[in-house]
């Protein structure tokens, strides 16, 4: 996955949709760790990781978003 930096570059509609995937890669690599399958489990600690960073940016934008309204309506 993407560093934090590179996340910044993409658009909200891509980080929603990697966003997504990578909350359905979660969800099946739990259930493969259920039923045993599952050889590397430290992938799971990655993709949550992911899904953090992408909420991190995601979230900085939304405060950047409400600042900008914020100093609008001041004005």
């Amino acid at each position: 996955m993407a560093a934090a930096t590179e996340l910044r570059e993409l658009a909200d509609d891509q980080l929603l949709d990697q966003l997504g995937d990578s909350k359905q890669e979660l969800f099946n690599l739990r259930f493969q760790f259920a039923t045993g399958q599952l050889e590397n489990s430290a992938r799971i600690s990655q993709v949550k990781r992911d899904i953090a960073r992408i909420n991190t940016v995601l979230r900085e934008r939304e405060i950047a978003a409400a600042e900008a309204t914020a100093v609008e309506d001041n004005s």
